[in-house]
């Protein structure tokens, strides 16, 4: 394969916001070459040593972290970096925290969607800096939106009419992070009203309700620091290290693209 049909692959991995990963060999055998991992697709550019090829299946759970990484393969080291969409966050409740909340978020690189069931409220006018706004209730607009492990929910409605259809669409799916407005009163009978319907505690306990940091946040823009303050620190809690069949190395500066 060329090096040009290895930056077409990145590129329609980029536009096209699938998840994958380049991996270079940067010693030993096969020095410079060069693959591209589609998740879904497999190997869709370039090609490895035979003796490196095991390094797509580390790929796929580095890509599954956000965590790159330089491994060896007997004497062949591979240097595998990640490709992954924008990070998402789907705002329920158009309501003014919201407004700012979009604002900071954008600043931060979120893919924001905004969605309400009041047309009034969502508009440009209130949310420019919006990349979505949806109108209509939860299950009207929940397969217009990526809820997937990229993706934070937060829920600012206080009209349990919106609210409560949309708790069994937001905790079956894989989201990366789920906050809820309300007092603390509020979000233990929310707790309980969840638990009374079926869903186990470690399902319900995701919810981050009330939602922040407690950081004495008064403004709907504290408020929205606080929050996204609470979205980057679950992001970045540590985990265990990942199970690879490689072994690590000093990792290498990663190629950017762009």
């Amino acid at each position: 394969m060329t090096g040009e049909s290895i930056v077409s692959a990145l590129e329609r991995l980029v536009a096209e916001e699938r998840f994958g990963a380049r991996l270079t060999v940067v010693s030993g055998e096969g020095l410079g070459k060069a693959a591209v991992l589609d998740l879904e697709d497999g190997l869709v550019a370039g090609e490895l040593p035979p003796d490196a090829e095991v390094a797509l299946d580390d790929a796929a759970v580095l890509v599954d972290r956000e965590m790159p990484a330089t491994l060896a393969y007997g004497d062949t080291e591979v240097f595998i970096e990640p490709v992954v969409p924008r990070a998402r966050l789907v705002i329920f409740g158009a309501v003014h925290i919201a407004q700012a909340l979009t604002d900071h978020a954008s600043l931060l690189g979120f893919h924001v969607t905004v969605v309400d069931a009041r047309a009034a409220f969502v508009t440009e006018d209130r949310f420019p800096r919006a990349d979505e706004l949806l109108v209509g209730w939860p299950d009207d607009v929940v397969d217009r939106v990526a809820l997937d492990r990229r993706t934070s929910v937060v829920v600012l409605s206080h009209d349990a009419r919106f609210e409560d259809p949309l708790w069994p669409l937001v905790l079956e799916r894989p989201v990366r992070y789920i906050g809820a407005m309300g007092s603390k009163r509020t979000a233990a009978r929310r707790r309980e009203k969840l638990l009374a319907a079926g869903f186990d505690e470690a399902t319900v306990d995701r919810i981050h309700g009330p939602i922040g940091l407690e950081i004495g946040a008064d403004s709907p823009h504290e408020v929205a620091v606080a929050i996204l303050a609470q979205m980057i620190a679950e992001h970045r809690r540590p985990h265990e290290p990942p199970e690879l069949k490689g072994e690590r190395r000093p990792l290498v500066p990663a190629h950017r693209l762009g």
